[in-house]
């Protein structure tokens, strides 16, 4: 008997990025592109770059270049486009028909990686309420082409299998996983809540994705999340405690990377996911030191921050990957502090973890009081919600240095009503 191996045969794509303004760098963004699609399991072939006033309304590049990506398609027997910018329907229908192969666009190129990664329910969700708001805004203008859409990059995840259904389905399936996201938004909430009550401070771990956040937190806490080198590793967030050096305790959770280009329909699609960052006490952003955009990285971050409401916190950098970082000269002038590290080496988390400190102590009130025996619990108030630093027992009571949350401030004092 003969046995035939069958391989997924890897995609060959041309990127395909339109200059609109001087200070863009397109060529910058290809190459993201091209980790994105590398990502996706696709292989670059060629990019290509049209200097215009404004993107073609009807097919996104001109004629001119139309022939020339058609001849590249045939030299480098690709089989297929991504495009840099979001397309609208008619552009994409367009182009397909010119170029006579499957045509991409960024949205749908991040969408794929979604759909890869997502393993819980809740990323499941929000994947593939993206992938439907997405399809249902180009459903009438893709309708000839969806029998046709099989395999492949831009196809996967729970939300092809909705392509050849009408409008009205999709909005009934649409409002039935908004349902099912308020549900996950709400345990989300009452989470934070018990948080909340339990006085415990939380930091966000935000960054550009690939930026090295994962491995943070599995270094510091040894959460053991998944950390590859990729983009859009993870999507889940994940909340683990941290010990510090003093004694003192904090919540940390890692969120999904930001990215240039954000689609639309994945921040409101993940809005529960990234408000961890909106709800947490401190930020902390990690850097990729290493890449030469690092500067713009750290521009998208910050503008995601605040289009999320979560600007304006107490921020530390951390300027990751110093082990393979060449600009030592790299800055971040918005940070209350800024850390080179490496999440790697273990270089500078020391550092990091006292500043972490540091910010907690701001917020905390010294004292030094004298217990009467039977206030024992306020001791242990302080010891579960403030930072003891020393006791002594004497014979009228217990002596006590510590630091406490201002919140707690009045309830530990010696002599008021136990709360």
């Amino acid at each position: 008997m003969q046995f035939y191996d069958f391989k997924e045969v890897q995609e060959r794509v041309i990127l395909i990025g339109v200059q609109t303004a001087q200070d863009e760098d397109v060529e910058a963004s290809l190459d993201e592109l091209e980790e994105l699609a590398q990502t996706a399991g696709a292989e670059t072939a060629a990019k290509v770059i049209q200097n215009r006033e404004a993107v073609h309304p009807g097919t996104y590049i001109g004629k001119g270049k139309i022939e020339e990506v058609r001849n590249l398609l045939r030299a480098f027997d690709a089989n297929g486009v991504i495009c840099d910018d979001e397309l609208s329907p008619a552009q994409m229908n367009n182009l397909e028909k010119e170029l006579e192969c499957k045509v991409m666009d960024r949205t749908l190129l991040i969408l794929d990686i979604f759909a890869r990664r997502a393993v819980t329910s809740e990323g499941k969700i929000q994947v593939e309420l993206a992938q439907l708001k997405y399809r249902a805004a180009r459903l009438v203008g893709l309708r000839d082409s969806l029998s046709r859409l099989g395999g492949g990059i831009g196809t996967r995840g729970p939300g092809e299998k909705k392509l050849e259904t009408d409008r009205r389905l999709i909005r009934t399936r649409i409002s039935a996983l908004k349902e099912e996201l308020r549900q996950v938004e709400k345990h989300r909430e009452l989470i934070r809540g018990s948080r909340a009550r339990g006085r415990m401070k939380t930091a966000a771990i935000v960054g550009y994705t690939n930026a090295g956040k994962s491995t943070l937190l599995n270094v510091l806490t040894g959460a053991g999340v998944q950390a590859e080198d990729k983009l859009f590793a993870t999507l889940d967030p994940t909340t683990r405690l941290l010990e510090l050096q003093d004694g003192q305790q904090l919540l940390l959770t890692d969120t999904v990377g930001f990215i240039r280009k954000l689609p639309h329909h994945l921040v409101e699609a993940f809005k529960s996911t990234l408000e961890e960052a909106k709800y947490a006490d401190y930020i902390i952003h990690v850097v990729d030191a290493s890449n030469p955009q690092a500067e713009t990285q750290m521009q998208v971050v910050y503008e995601t921050l605040k289009e999320l409401g979560a600007s304006g916190k107490k921020t530390v950098t951390l300027l990751n990957k110093q082990d393979l970082a060449v600009d030592t000269q790299l800055r971040d002038f918005i940070a209350d502090h800024t850390v080179k590290c490496s999440a790697k080496t273990g270089q500078g988390l020391d550092e990091l973890k006292s500043v972490l400190s540091g910010f907690l102590a701001e917020e905390q009130i010294y004292i030094e009081e004298l217990y009467p025996y039977r206030e024992g619990g306020k001791i242990q108030k302080i010891r579960e919600y403030g930072h003891l630093l020393s006791q002594e027992y004497r014979d009228d009571g217990i002596y006590v240095k510590a630091r406490v949350p201002a919140e707690i401030f009045v309830s530990v004092m010696p002599g008021m009503p136990d709360k």
